[in-house]
């Protein structure tokens, strides 16, 4: 019989952590969740919200607000504080106003005696993920970032409103940054095993309508298109991290396309990048390295130069 409840703090109740936290309760991912925002206020209503579902939820999970100086024994430090994007700035935009931030709550955190995991969610992901990495000390592999983890699922989302499959059954990657320099490792990209250009190859007539360059813009994007409607995205974000975290968890060793620090995987080093990584109870257990093509690998190089020119406004290498 388990006997240690498993904890997880969450840094952050606006849209992200307030939706990660809903997802975690109603998956019974974790026996405790503790909330801490910037507005007390706002955190002990968020908590009290969450809890008066309890009812009808499979397993009861115990949420209550706290401070950073009370994250001394929790398994997970979700990071979901940050900032929107505004008119005219992509995710990077957002990098000064994250820092100020997290400059203080990471040492804080530090402080309490954590040393637990990491997973950050806060934009410019990558960025923020090799970030906390430098202020918390911490082994790499205990700090996470959701990285192309949402790009990978929006990927297979799209695919399958051309291939009659469940999501589910598509494999593949979408790999570097979350943000405009991303792309998918087509060359790695499977429905039921079978390369999805083999399958393209072989049924002209039934999917010469699909175009995976079109496809690909459409993964970039759809981020922003729900941003513009509705000002924000969170339930998808949401369910990636309780996704995650259920792999840390339960030390699932699931593979997940997640920010990971890099050193020297896919011939980079100095930033963390989204590429596929087997989660476990201790973080990040190790990095999948897939063949690219020449192709796939100038986009690689690409993405990685951009995040790194983000971190050095930051001199954090």
């Amino acid at each position: 019989m388990r006997s240690k409840a498993r904890k997880v703090a969450i840094a952050g109740v606006g849209n992200v952590g307030s939706s990660c936290a809903y997802s975690l309760i109603n998956q019974s991912i974790c026996d405790e969740i503790m909330l801490i925002g910037r507005t007390p206020d706002r955190a002990v209503a968020q908590a009290l919200d969450l809890s008066h579902g309890m009812d009808f939820v499979q397993s009861r999970t115990r949420i209550y607000t706290g401070t950073y100086e009370d994250c001394t024994d929790m398994d997970v430090v979700i990071l979901c504080a940050g900032g929107y994007p505004t008119e005219g700035k992509d995710r990077i935009g957002t990098l000064s106003l994250v820092y100020d931030i997290y400059k203080d709550m990471i040492p804080r955190i530090m402080n309490s005696g954590f040393q637990g995991i990491v997973l950050a969610a806060a934009n410019p992901v990558d960025v923020v993920t090799y970030m906390v990495w430098k202020l918390s000390g911490l082994p790499r592999g205990q700090v996470i970032g959701t990285g192309t983890s949402i790009d990978s699922s929006r990927l297979k989302t799209l695919l399958c409103e051309h291939f009659p499959v469940d999501p589910r059954s598509v494999h593949g990657y979408v790999l570097g940054e979350h943000g405009e320099s991303q792309f998918p490792a087509w060359s790695h990209v499977t429905i039921g095993g079978k390369p999805i250009r083999d399958i393209l190859a072989q049924h002209p007539a039934r999917f010469g309508h699909v175009k995976l360059e079109k496809i690909a813009e459409q993964t970039k994007n759809a981020g922003w298109e729900i941003f513009t409607r509705k000002g924000s995205t969170h339930y998808g974000i949401g369910n990636a991290l309780a996704y995650i975290t259920r792999s840390i968890l339960n030390d699932e060793h699931r593979i997940i396309a997640v920010s990971a620090v890099l050193e020297q995987e896919y011939g980079q080093s100095g930033l963390a990048a989204g590429v596929p990584a087997i989660i476990t109870r201790s973080g990040v257990k190790e990095i999948v390295e897939l063949n690219l093509t020449p192709l796939e690998e100038q986009q690689m190089n690409f993405s990685c130069r951009t995040i790194r020119n983000a971190i050095e406004q930051l001199s954090l290498g």
